[in-house]
């Protein structure tokens, strides 16, 4: 069995070691000499929180373009068929004129 002193020991040096890690994570601005663990804490939650929101605001940026790129796509494939009309009435038309010039 397990000494609790060693294990309560070995607790706050791994909680310890979290904190510096946690520290080299989130922005701590001016006052990144003296923070407790509370404030810590608490700019690790906001900052999760802010990118939490620019998550957010990136899907919905993602999912606008994607609906943009679909009208556009649909727009394109329609101007790719109206031009192939085009191009058959006018080759329709060419082909009657060289048919006259040949009557002529």
């Amino acid at each position: 069995e397990a000494d609790p002193a060693v294990c309560s020991h070995s607790r706050r040096a791994q909680l310890r070691l979290c904190l510096e890690r946690l520290k080299g994570l989130v922005p701590l601005g001016a006052a990144a000499g003296r923070h407790t663990t509370l404030s810590l804490l608490t700019r690790a939650r906001l900052h999760i929180q802010k990118l939490e929101d620019q998550e957010r605001r990136a899907l919905h940026q993602i999912e606008q373009l994607q609906r943009e790129q679909r009208h556009l796509q649909r727009q394109l494939e329609k101007l790719g068929m109206e031009r192939v009309r085009i191009d058959s009435i006018s080759s329709s038309l060419s082909s009657e004129r060289s048919d006259s010039d040949r009557g002529e």
